[in-house]
């Protein structure tokens, strides 16, 4: 399928994890890719890896806490592809810690990235899309955003924000042609969670009514889908991608 082709997707933290997955089924659905992330090794790793697939990409050392490098980025998209049509604010960091152990400096950092950085560059992308048109925006949420969980109040307290962000985004946008949505993954199994002792993988197995983690692609093929033409009447929804977790 090539659902997404002659558009421009942004990818944030799409140098691995979710994000690669992310980054190789959108080059995959035609869309040119432009990876944002701060992981400068592995960024162009996976933009080689997209060229030598015959697909167009590019990878951008971004910091999206910071207003001044999306701004700049984001004018850099423009002026080397053209247009500018979806943004997956993907990256997103963890500090955890139980509440007496947490510092500010730990909840900071987190506000900064997995929050003021998804504003960053929803306003920066919503400036060029509304101009055009259309325009594809999706939110990487959590399933924590609706239960919760211990030891992370600073990384549940983005995720659920960037809920209520997106409905807010979905209200003001969506009459532009502009879609804004968020994605709630579960338990996935990335390179980073594959390192954990099998009992701990287990455990989160069993927590999950199909007993097993998720893969990247898995969410990769929902984003894919917000971003397409097939969900144009979707608008401020925050879909659940966790195997039956929240049920």
């Amino acid at each position: 399928m090539n659902r997404l082709e002659h558009k421009v997707a942004v990818i944030t933290g799409g140098a691995d994890g979710i994000g690669k997955a992310t980054a190789l089924r959108f080059a995959r659905e035609g869309a040119v890719v432009v990876i944002w992330d701060m992981n400068a090794e592995k960024g162009e790793e996976t933009a080689a890896q997209i060229a030598s697939e015959g697909r167009k990409s590019a990878f951008m050392k971004v910091n999206t806490a910071s207003f001044a490098e999306v701004e700049s980025a984001t004018k850099r998209v423009v002026e080397q592809f053209g247009k500018y049509d979806i943004l997956i604010n993907n990256a997103g960091i963890t500090r955890d810690s139980t509440l007496k152990k947490l510092t500010p400096e730990m909840w900071q950092q987190v506000i900064d990235v997995n929050l003021t950085g998804v504003f960053n560059c929803a306003k920066c992308a919503a400036e060029v899309m509304t101009e055009n048109g259309w325009g594809r925006i999706v939110n990487a949420s959590s399933v924590v955003a609706l239960y919760g969980n211990f030891g992370q109040t600073n990384y549940v307290a983005t995720k659920a924000g960037l809920i209520g962000m997106t409905k807010t985004l979905a209200k003001e946008l969506g009459k532009r042609g502009v879609t804004v949505n968020a994605v709630a993954p579960g338990f996935i199994l990335t390179d980073m969670v594959k390192k954990m002792p099998p009992e701990v993988l287990k455990a989160m197995e069993d927590k999950v009514p199909v007993k097993r983690l998720g893969q990247p692609e898995e969410i990769a093929a929902v984003y894919a889908f917000l971003a397409s033409n097939d969900a144009a009447y979707i608008n401020g929804a925050t879909i659940s991608v966790d195997g039956g977790m929240t049920v």
